[in-house]
């Protein structure tokens, strides 16, 4: 598992594009993770699924009320980060009002949160292989707050724990 002071993985992300733009058009686009946090403070944040009631309810809701306070402490990009593809994730992000504040990231088949060593089998309820609960704060590409989860909780992975470890 991905620890304090290692570097992200070299892999990609997809992401739901809104507005068409120079480089990036209408739709799902692959990113790789390296080029996207090169020179950037970023916070990250990894849940199960995309309209999963601890997820909507209060996971997504906690970074998008912390977002000022959160960029007031220099972060330049936060990101939420699951295994849905990247039409869900663009749609929960129109949802949860978090365009524009919060990158909805797709890791649709979970090859990402294995590299991350962050994959937990959810099978028993339906839901295949996904994402651990947790939170990071990654600077230029190097991890230097990392808060797991244990299964079904959520007690240290919100917006209000990583402001005060920053």
């Amino acid at each position: 598992m991905i620890k304090v002071g290692d570097r992200l993985p070299e892999g990609s992300l997809s992401e739901f594009i809104e507005t068409e733009s120079a480089g990036c058009s209408l739709g799902p686009n692959k990113f790789k993770v390296s080029d996207l946090v090169k020179g950037k403070k970023i916070a990250i944040f990894g849940l199960p699924g995309a309209y999963t009631p601890t997820c909507s309810a209060k996971h997504v809701p906690g970074y998008l009320a912390s977002y000022d306070k959160l960029k007031a402490k220099g972060v330049d990009e936060i990101w939420c980060i699951s295994v849905n593809d990247a039409h869900v994730m663009g749609a929960w992000g129109r949802d949860q009002k978090a365009t524009a504040k919060i990158r909805m990231m797709a890791d649709g088949s979970a090859e990402y949160t294995k590299l991350l060593g962050l994959e937990q089998d959810l099978s028993a309820g339906g839901m295949g292989l996904r994402m651990k609960r947790m939170s990071m704060l990654v600077d230029d590409g190097v991890v230097t707050q990392l808060n797991v989860e244990e299964p079904r909780k959520f007690e240290v992975s919100d917006a209000e724990t990583m402001l005060k470890q920053m």
